[in-house]
């Protein structure tokens, strides 16, 4: 990786502590958060990998924790359409226009956080149908661009699990999908002792967010965290539609 400032080190560092704490308090969100912020003075082949890493880490270590909680049957449909989302993505990556799919994209995203900001909540859960297309999306969204994961969470929200199932349960599908997003970094030659080195020392801040996030995990409602999940969506899509 490129040399860093002393003032990119510490905004570094911020960027990880602020993510991960939402990532511990909702369960996602880290990579939202952390990316666009690295992009800011990292290129796109290190700000990516490096959160994708950090990301896979704190999974491991969530879903590890919270795996009596982990709701298995809400998985296993994501998973066949998932993987027909990357085959897909591939063939796009050669095919159509990459600024024209992020607008998309970004308008989608918008489109379904404001919908559940502002609409009424559903009194009975999503059918397994929807898990169909959100898996297709999340594996196609996720590979092209490696934000896969609002599409997994509107999925998973619909079928309203509890936020601690919630947690698990995302956390798990993001150790299944993200496994091949490591292998293909690793054989694209990513992970340099540079990399690994910067890696090593935002890991404990990595830590420390997650176990505060935990923390303030158990103070919210499931309302407030229902909104908040919302408006990381609704950043997220405005990121991506003005980068």
């Amino acid at each position: 990786m490129g040399e860093l400032s002393v003032w990119q080190w510490v905004l570094s560092l911020c960027v990880v502590a602020v993510a991960y704490v939402v990532r511990g308090m909702a369960g996602f969100g880290s990579g939202l958060i952390a990316t666009p912020l690295f992009l800011m003075f990292m290129p796109i082949t290190q700000a990516v990998p490096l959160v994708v890493v950090l990301d896979y880490l704190a999974s491991a270590a969530q879903g590890l924790k919270d795996r009596p909680l982990i709701a298995w049957p809400e998985i296993w449909p994501l998973l066949p359409s998932a993987i027909l989302g990357v085959i897909t993505a591939t063939w796009l990556f050669h095919s159509v226009d990459a600024v024209l799919l992020v607008r998309i994209l970004a308008i989608v995203l918008i489109a379904i956080a404001v919908y559940q900001l502002w609409a009424p909540v559903a009194s009975s859960k999503a059918s397994k149908k929807w898990a169909m297309p959100a898996g297709a999306l999340g594996g196609l969204i996720g590979t092209l661009f490696g934000t896969g994961g609002p599409f997994y969470v509107a999925y998973l929200q619909a079928r309203k699990l509890d936020k601690g199932a919630f947690r698990a349960t995302f956390s798990t599908l993001f150790l299944l999908d993200g496994a091949n997003r490591l292998v293909s970094y690793a054989w694209s030659g990513f992970f340099t002792l540079r990399f690994l080195a910067v890696l090593a020392w935002l890991m404990p801040i990595m830590v420390l967010g997650m176990y505060v996030g935990r923390r303030l995990h158990t103070s919210i409602t499931q309302e407030t965290f229902r909104r908040g999940i919302s408006v990381l969506l609704l950043l997220s899509g405005a990121v991506l539609l003005f980068k």
